[in-house]
């Protein structure tokens, strides 16, 4: 399976599958210096959001690095998400959507996600969390009418959540949901349910979380998989994202790591899959699912 491998969304959008994530990477410096790094390996992606504080630097850095590359804006998929602060108020969205133009310096940004499906600060059983989600995306929608953002989807949401979209927007649904996926969180149903329905399932934390970072990478079978494809861990796991038609955004500081994460070209046999397929089950984030 080709890491250069794109997915064709709902609207006739072409997504790269493999993406750079951006997660907790601050910094001009090493901003400039990973991104020129996944630039050159091949990624055409990259995920942000305005919670990661580094819009900022990721404008500047393709400034320079584009044309270095010879690139161009329309070959590159930016994707950044909403905060959980700014939830039901159209004003407050439009104004946070225009900040992360004037930051990325683009005149749109290519997927704009909802970034949890509670509001900050609100218990997540507090009824009102339903009505605020449906307020938000109809902001979403009205940003996408403005040609603000190309793509509008979610993240963190469960398939209760998106059952709300389709029965109160039926002809506006989300293109992708980004959820927590590997196979220590290996959410079956939420992907059938998301193939269903046309959504692309996109992963973060295919490595592992920031709470027990080595817990996939030094697991015991995802290791004795990884021998028999002669392949990295951090490969074998990236791999069994794509082979079930999930798209990735593997994060490294490493540029050895960056490069290695982008060469996917091969198949874990269908034992070794089944393998992966059933390892003990443990979230690295938060469960959306408790989210009212």
């Amino acid at each position: 399976m080709s890491s250069e491998k794109v997915y064709t969304l709902m609207g006739g959008e072409r997504m790269p599958l493999v993406g750079y994530g951006t997660y907790k990477v601050r910094g001009r410096e090493l901003i400039n210096q990973v991104l020129d790094c996944a630039l050159g390996a091949g990624y055409r992606l990259i995920d942000t959001a305005v919670v990661y504080e580094n819009e900022q630097e990721i404008g500047e850095a393709l400034r320079s690095l584009l044309p270095k590359h010879n690139l161009k804006r329309e070959d590159i998929f930016i994707t950044s998400k909403l905060p959980s602060n700014l939830y039901g108020v159209l004003d407050n969205i439009l104004k946070v959507i225009k900040s992360s133009l004037v930051k990325l310096d683009v005149t749109f940004i290519d997927l704009y996600l909802i970034h949890w499906p509670g509001q900050h600060g609100q218990n997540p059983r507090d009824d009102s969390n339903s009505h605020v989600r449906a307020q938000t995306w109809k902001a979403l929608i009205e940003a996408k009418r403005m040609g603000w953002v190309k793509n509008i989807g979610v993240s963190n949401y469960a398939d209760h959540h998106i059952r709300e979209i389709i029965d109160r927007y039926p002809h506006e649904l989300p293109v992708v949901n980004q959820v927590e996926w590997h196979p220590m969180c290996y959410q079956q149903e939420l992907l059938s349910f998301c193939k269903e329905n046309s959504i692309l399932l996109q992963a973060y934390f295919s490595l592992g979380g920031t709470s027990d970072s080595n817990a996939l990478l030094n697991n015991a079978e995802v290791q004795k998989v990884a021998q028999n494809v002669h392949k990295s861990p951090a490969q074998v796991l990236l791999a069994w994202a794509l082979q079930h038609g999930v798209a990735i955004i593997p994060k490294s500081l490493n540029n050895d790591h960056i490069i290695s994460n982008f060469k996917l070209d091969f198949v874990i046999p269908d034992d070794d899959f089944r393998i992966l397929n059933s390892l003990p089950q443990k979230r690295f984030g938060g469960n959306p699912a408790i989210v009212s």
